[in-house]
């Protein structure tokens, strides 16, 4: 078994963990465990952009773009983290800039920058442009900017490496155990600090936008070492995946004046959210799309919409609305300027059904997006482990891993890339601050000892299961009953099955007992984490009643601020899930129905 020393561990190679591990390298010596090839990381499917009130084609305001965030969390998101990424985000696009990030660029050179649902004049009421761009590849420009700046700072890479363990040693976090891809052995890594960037948990859903990769291990491992998860019952589902298969389609194609038709050919979002139409938040537009739906108004009685970004309906509802350009001319669009602003959305519905979004409006129905919740941290990235915001000396998180929380309810679109950025950078200082001021703690004698017995399980010769039913029926149960719309029975239900399958699960078999790239044996392992989830979300979801951001009850309709205005955290003990709830920090905003 190898062991490695360095000063701060992260896992994770996606956006978040490679801000950590690029600031922190400035100062320490880190190391970056991922299962993947970094630029393989999720971080490279985000399109639309990420939100800054730079102001560079028309007014915006650090506080317009706090409030829009509060308001779009549904009042559950933590105010003095969201003042402060706010506040954070025009210096952090800039860095990137500087870093060699190629945003695409006004006439004048600077930013450009596109609205994006839920981004608002708080003056006017009307759409702003803040979601800086670069093209509909926004994600992968920052991702592979970010690694090349980390390979000429000379950050340790371990890829391929699965993290499987943190270790944990008089309540401190000391490292972490890993198993290498290649050849199947344990390695210890020992350090001062570690940051979990491991991302969310999509695959607990039958249609993700989500990787296959995205299986919340970071949550898993910390729940099984008695770190509480957080707010998990939010989670966000993307109103335009593509049909059946929950491919992302960015909300940047209707922030570039795409608009949403149902099967008679109407605009609908005209009645869910008069204002800002089809720029509402995420989790208005998908409840609008799944009522239309289930009036009988979806595409052929089916359940999908169209989402129309051809230039002559573009240019219809741009000059309905009374559209401008910043210049004040009139907003119009050719197919030329469709292309240049979408030319990956354009080949992936070319690609994988056959659709031209040039000529043809796109099938989409609700995807399963994005967690709200998970790790809960402060705003530099330090996990906390209670409702008095205890630190866990040695342990950070950043990113879809980690509930800081300045999502709440709901995330606004664009502020994933920007809570990696912002929170990633600073989870990175404080982790080296850290390291710089500590020793490394002691290893434990058996710190490996956690993760041989579970892989241990995985390797019986005489199961009755198999990985694929496992995790096929539990995403098709919480798909039915823990998605966009939720009913007491429909979640009893699901837990119910999903502690089933966990007891299944005991007696599983897989194919491949060796020990060289085992894909057999990480599934096993991955689906392991996703139960645990999927029994943790529909706990604290049940628990939950009433309606607020993407936690939306057909028999608890509205928000209840008396009774629910409070995070849960949620620890997975022995005998199941045990709940409990946090005040949400509120400054200056007073809860507030939202419109729009």
């Amino acid at each position: 078994m190898q062991k490695h020393q360095f000063e701060v561990i992260v896992v994770g190679a996606g956006g978040a963990g490679l801000m950590a591990a690029l600031y922190a390298s400035r100062h320490v010596s880190t190391a970056v465990i991922s299962k993947l090839y970094p630029t393989r990381s999720h971080t490279g499917t985000a399109q639309g952009g990420v939100a800054a009130a730079l102001g560079n084609t028309e007014e915006d305001r650090p506080e317009w773009h706090a409030f829009d965030t509060v308001k779009g969390s549904d009042y559950l998101g933590d105010q003095t983290a969201i003042e402060f990424m706010a506040q954070e985000a025009v210096k952090a696009v800039y860095e990137l800039e500087h870093l060699g990030l190629p945003f695409d660029r006004n006439l004048d050179g600077t930013i450009a920058q596109r609205p994006f649902g839920g981004h608002t004049n708080n003056i006017t009421g009307k759409p702003v442009r803040r979601a800086c761009y670069a093209a509909d590849r926004t994600g992968h420009m920052i991702l592979q900017t970010l690694y090349q700046q980390s390979i000429k700072n000379k950050v340790n890479f371990f890829d391929e490496f699965h993290v499987v363990d943190l270790i944990v040693n008089d309540g401190r976090a000391v490292g972490v155990v890993a198993i290498e891809l290649a050849t199947g052995e344990f390695h210890i890594f020992h350090a001062k600090a570690v940051i979990f960037a491991t991302g969310g948990h999509g695959r607990v859903w039958e249609v993700t936008s989500n990787a296959y990769a995205y299986t919340g291990d970071g949550i898993a491992i910390a729940l099984r070492r008695g770190v509480p998860a957080e707010d998990m019952e939010f989670y966000q589902f993307h109103p335009t995946g593509i049909y059946k298969m929950g491919i992302l389609i960015t909300e940047g194609v209707r922030g570039e004046g795409g608009v949403l038709i149902n099967d008679k050919g109407e605009r609908f979002m005209e009645k869910y959210a008069p204002s800002v139409k089809d720029l509402a938040s995420r989790d208005v537009v998908s409840r609008a799309m799944y009522l239309e739906m289930q009036a009988g108004r979806g595409i052929n009685g089916k359940r999908y919409l169209n989402l129309d970004v051809t230039a002559d309906v573009v240019n219809k509802y741009a000059a309905e609305d009374g559209r401008t350009n910043p210049d004040g001319s009139p907003y119009r669009m050719t197919n030329e300027d469709i292309f240049a602003k979408l030319p990956d959305i354009i080949d992936f519905c070319e690609t994988y059904i056959g659709v031209n979004p040039l000529t043809q409006p796109m099938p989409v129905q609700p995807t399963a997006h994005y967690a709200m919740g998970g790790i809960p941290t402060d705003i530099y990235g330090r996990v906390v482990i209670d409702d008095k915001n205890t630190v866990m000396p040695g342990f950070y998180a950043a990113g879809e891993v980690a509930c800081v929380s300045v999502h709440g309810a709901n995330r606004l679109g664009t502020n994933a890339l920007l809570d990696l950025i912002v929170f990633g950078k600073h989870s990175g200082l404080k982790a080296a601050e850290y390291a710089k001021g500590s020793s490394f703690g002691s290893l434990p004698a058996d710190a490996t000892d956690f993760a041989r017995e579970q892989f241990a399980e995985f390797n019986r010769e005489n199961g009755t299961e198999k990985v694929v039913d496992i995790a096929r029926e539990m995403k098709e149960v919480m798909f039915e009953h823990v998605g966009v719309f939720r009913v007491e029975d429909g979640m009893q239900q699901a837990l119910d099955k999903v502690r089933e399958l966990k007891e299944r699960f005991k007696h599983i078999s897989i194919d491949d007992h060796g020990k060289k790239f085992n894909t057999d044996v990480f599934n096993a392992w991955e689906l392991a984490n996703l139960l645990d989830i999927a029994e943790i979300t529909a706990a604290s979801a049940l628990a939950r009643k009433e309606s607020r951001g993407g936690h939306s009850r057909d028999d608890y309709t509205e928000r209840d601020d008396k009774n629910w205005l409070k995070h849960t955290l949620a620890w997975l003990d022995k005998d199941g899930v045990r709940l409990g709830y946090k005040p949400v920090d509120i400054t200056k905003y007073e809860p507030k129905v939202r419109s729009y």
